[in-house]
């Protein structure tokens, strides 16, 4: 649901976390990453990757709304071989907001 007096995404009642990774761009890097949530029983609530630059690496912004097992996740993204960065937004992110705003 979309707050629009402070633009944040809300999933029953609570903000919405989005994951920003830079990833090496090549086969099998999403399913990685999806599979590490998904061992873990932690949902991934939306996800949208585009390649960037000349198309080497790849930005990823996965959505979240559990903050229980939160860090640890970031903690094994992190350590994931094709992960090159990984930035935490706590208020959601404008990616999301503009595709919500088209929907």
């Amino acid at each position: 649901m979309r707050n629009s007096a402070n633009n944040t995404i809300k999933a029953q009642g609570k903000d919405m976390t989005v994951l920003e990774l830079t990833v090496n761009n090549h086969p099998g890097v999403m399913s990685h990453i999806c599979n590490l949530f998904s061992r873990r029983a932690y949902n991934v609530e939306g996800i949208v990757c585009i390649p960037i630059g000349k198309g080497e690496t790849s930005r990823m912004w996965l959505q979240v709304n559990e903050e229980v097992k939160l860090e640890q996740i970031i903690k094994q993204v992190k350590k994931q071989e094709d992960v090159l960065e990984v930035e935490r937004h706590d208020s959601g992110h404008e990616v999301f907001l503009r595709l919500a705003s088209v929907v």
